[in-house]
């Protein structure tokens, strides 16, 4: 891909460019933790964005989509939301946040393409935030640090693509590392890296091919309930301001001034806190008996406690359990469709797929689209 990305740019734009590569991200555990200031634990993964990118001083922004074979034109000036092409909105907010700083473009021309699989749950459009900006702030040596970037990134899909997402996707595209996870405080952004040698086992993500109609309105819901519950907590606990900062012994204290449903949307997030703790230990400790229980238990609370789930997710969770040789999996992202993930030793690969293949995508009529991937580096200068 990255080579046809290169020579379609040289075709458009008659010169050589420079290239860069942006990564996807999965998330090991740590589901709907990151707006209630808790800790996610993601990595960036070999499905990536590439950028065929020159200077071209014409006051223009000259944007080729390989993927989508579109071609777009816009001015220095007249760096606004678009509605006709949106794929160009990940890319101008890059622009817009560097405007809000006082940093001009003269114009670049871009081709970019990838291999990451869209609408899979896996952020392409962070891929394209980052990577665009990241190889922006090389070719003009803006200087930014890696955390400016990850900040404005964000702020580029809240304020163009209109998705007010929380900081992990971007932050695990910028700062990803070969063969480890990312352990990220959503709240005070301190991280550390896992070491994750699967050796002998494979992260396989299972598409449901669905999205339904309440992801939206179920996670604002979601969010309310955190909130209540924690409003609750801390009229009773000094010094409480997030759920992050609630303790199970503190929420059973107050659970007669909780509805039922409140106090189980609490304690599954204080509960996934954790099992991202636990998940980290047992990396250290090379225990993944342990690794895979977890991520087993995360899609449990998921189900019964936040309720975010629905029929298709578990039943592709439904084929892991009962496949030998799958050591975790879980329902990966907002919830109500999207993909799962599997870690499943190499032995079962096939085994495991086949029975997806029947038991899930022919009985439910859906494309298959099982993606193996593997963990990698942030997003960087590509280089052979």
């Amino acid at each position: 891909m990255v080579q046809e990305v290169t020579t379609t740019f040289r075709n458009i734009y008659k010169t050589n460019p420079f290239v860069f590569r942006s990564p996807a991200r999965i998330n090991i555990i740590g589901e709907h933790t990151d707006y209630n200031g808790g800790f996610v634990l993601p990595a960036a993964i070999n499905k990536e964005m590439y950028f065929a990118i020159a200077p071209n001083s014409l006051k223009t922004f000259r944007f080729f989509a390989f993927d989508l074979k579109e071609s777009a034109e816009i001015h220095c000036s007249k760096i606004e939301k678009q509605t006709i092409k949106p794929w160009t909105n990940y890319l101008l907010g890059v622009v817009a946040q560097l405007k809000k700083r006082d940093i001009e473009i003269d114009g670049v021309d871009v081709v970019l393409g990838g291999t990451i699989p869209i609408g899979a749950g896996v952020s392409s459009s962070a891929a394209m935030e980052c990577g665009f900006l990241y190889a922006l702030n090389s070719l003009f040596s803006i200087n930014l640090s890696t955390i400016e970037m990850v900040k404005m990134a964000q702020m580029a899909e809240h304020e163009f693509a209109g998705v007010k997402c929380g900081i992990m996707d971007q932050f695990a595209v910028m700062f990803g590392k070969q063969n480890h996870v990312i352990k990220l405080d959503c709240r005070s952004l301190e991280y550390s890296y896992s070491a994750l040698q699967l050796n002998n086992y494979s992260i396989l993500l299972c598409d449901t091919g669905v999205k339904h109609s309440l992801a939206s309105s179920e996670y604002n819901i979601r969010r309310q309930e955190c909130e209540e519950g924690t409003s609750v907590v801390a009229k009773q606990f000094p010094n409480i301001h997030l759920l992050r900062d609630v303790n199970l012994e503190q929420l059973k204290a107050c659970a007669s001034q909780l509805s039922e449903e409140t106090l189980r949307r609490c304690s599954y997030v204080i509960e996934e806190n954790l099992r991202l703790e636990n998940t980290c230990k047992a990396l250290q400790n090379n225990d993944y008996k342990t690794f895979g229980e977890m991520i087993y238990a995360s899609h449990e609370g998921l189900k019964n406690k936040y309720n975010v789930s629905c029929n298709e997710l578990d039943s592709l969770i439904d084929i892991a359990h009962a496949t030998e040789g799958v050591l975790g999996a879980r329902m990966m992202g907002g919830g109500f469709g999207g993909c799962t993930i599997n870690i499943v030793h190499n032995q079962a690969v096939s085994l495991f797929k086949d029975r997806v293949k029947r038991d899930y995508y022919r009985k439910n009529n859906k494309p298959e689209n099982i993606i193996e991937v593997a963990i990698t580096e942030g997003t960087s200068l590509f280089t052979t």
